[in-house]
């Protein structure tokens, strides 16, 4: 097989996990197969699936314009500083992830969000839209803005980043928000404490022209490809399905399993060439889960090891914060892969899910996400994949779909287990996850032990 240095010459390659939830001890060597795509008839067709509202909203400044906006961004208009989580939001309306929306959302979209999980358009049309995108600020940057119905929007170190034009400043129903999303009020849900508890009571949308492509400077930017790169990578290949599969963990031989059967699946239904688009989330996450750069090197391994194809394999990083909002959520996830050109939705148990904030159980039904996402408004051209339960069988010593007709001869991995294992140095049995991808793991894991000085060691290089 060719160098993983010559793969990644042909192939783009981005990377995060998929599993359960910050807090879940469930398997996550537990992963299932497609058995029905949703209930609708599919015809096979060449040509990606355009994107929501007809095309793709790109909201980067022009080159000729940018040295202008940047003049008048940082000299002549009131200022709003974002969050980690706010320029993570910017760089996915900047590259079309929530087409059709222009901006953070303004009190309409917002409430349409909230309560339809959808957008109306001026023609009538739904598009999904469950998760809202929106921009708080303080009673003090309030009063600063005054009557300006233009924005200036800058990052931590004070550089103007975006205008925000034709502004709208409504009131910031946290409670109602945090319900509508999560279903719960109760105290301890990750996203919540990170980005709306202590947020302003105000919120302000608008417009959004962003002065230039939003870079992290990690290692990792060259991953990062928009809807219109993806889409152009996967033209270039020739592909006349692409399915897409989110994760937030390191890939075992599981997910593998899922993802090659798939593939299988729709070649037998007459498609010529489908390309799987593994798209692991690269924004906000749970300080449980791995990090992103740790998660990107496990991914190589899993490519330089064969375990996936990277002729027919595209990974780039999803930049969306995740929510951990269960069946409310996945549905932007499913939304956001329809802008990048998907037309298969690969769902799992408990999607975007996570345990209880405070009692001990899940906090959504495991099956709710995947029957939410073959009902849901504006849904309706995504083929959505459900699929069934794979596990270690023993008796083959490689991952395999679960028989229950010999349920004593498989084995569930839970994240627990796997986590103790590479903290212990141990190998989990053959076949559970490639060796470099394994060994990956507990290099991260041997990462968080404190060196000879105390200091923990520099995150690892991209």
């Amino acid at each position: 097989m060719a160098s993983m240095a010559a793969a990644l010459n042909k192939t783009p390659f981005l990377s995060q996990p998929l599993t359960k939830s910050p807090s879940s001890d469930l398997p996550i060597a537990a992963v299932s197969f497609p058995s029905k795509p949703r209930r609708r008839n599919i015809t096979v067709h060449a040509g990606l699936i355009t994107p929501d509202g007809g095309k793709l909203v790109e909201l980067i400044v022009e080159e000729p314009r940018r040295r202008e906006k940047k003049h008048e961004a940082a000299t002549e208009l009131p200022r709003v500083e974002l969050t980690a989580i706010d320029m993570q939001w910017m760089h996915v309306l900047s590259e079309g992830w929530a087409s059709p929306l222009g901006g953070f959302m303004r009190e309409s979209e917002f409430l349409q969000t909230l309560h339809f999980n959808s957008l109306r358009l001026d023609d009538g049309s739904v598009v999904n839209m469950s998760v809202p995108i929106v921009l708080a600020i303080d009673d003090e940057q309030k009063a600063s803005i005054g009557e300006s119905k233009r924005v200036a929007l800058v990052d931590s170190d004070g550089n103007p980043v975006a205008i925000l034009t034709d502004i709208e400043i409504y009131k910031h129903p946290k409670e109602e928000r945090i319900a509508r999303t999560w279903g719960t009020t109760a105290p301890g849900l990750p996203y919540v404490e990170e980005a709306i508890t202590n947020a302003g009571n105000w919120l302000i949308g608008g417009d959004l022209e962003v002065l230039e492509p939003v870079k992290y400077n990690d290692g990792l930017d060259r991953f990062r490809l928009s809807p219109a790169e993806l889409r152009k990578e996967l033209e270039k290949r020739g592909a006349d399905a692409v399915f897409a599969f989110q994760l937030r963990n390191p890939v075992h031989n599981g997910h593998a399993l899922l993802m090659t059967d798939t593939r299988r699946r729709l070649l037998e239904m007459g498609y010529k060439n489908p390309i799987l688009l593994l798209h692991p989330s690269g924004g906000y996450t749970n300080a449980d889960d791995v990090p992103l750069s740790w998660r990107m090197k496990q991914h190589e391994k899993v490519l330089e090891d064969g375990v996936l194809d990277p002729e027919t394999t595209v990974v780039s990083i999803f930049p969306s914060p995740m929510h951990y909002a269960g069946p409310t959520e996945v549905q932007w996830h499913a939304k956001a892969r329809i802008n990048a050109g998907a037309n298969f939705y690969i769902v799992g148990r408990d999607p975007a899910g996570m345990g209880h904030p405070v009692e001990k159980r899940d906090l959504y039904d495991a099956d709710h996400g995947k029957k939410v996402l073959s009902m849901a408004p504006g849904l309706e051209r995504l083929n959505i994949l459900p699929f069934k339960v794979a596990a270690y069988d023993k008796t083959q010593g490689k991952m395999a779909f679960f028989d229950p007709s010999r349920p004593q001869d498989f084995l569930f991995i839970s994240g627990t287990k796997m986590r103790t294992l590479a903290k212990n140095k141990e190998n989990p049995p053959d076949g559970f996850m490639c060796p470099g991808g394994w060994q990956v793991l507990v290099d991260y894991y041997d990462s968080l032990t404190p060196a000879g000085n105390g200091r923990l060691p520099e995150v690892v290089s991209a």
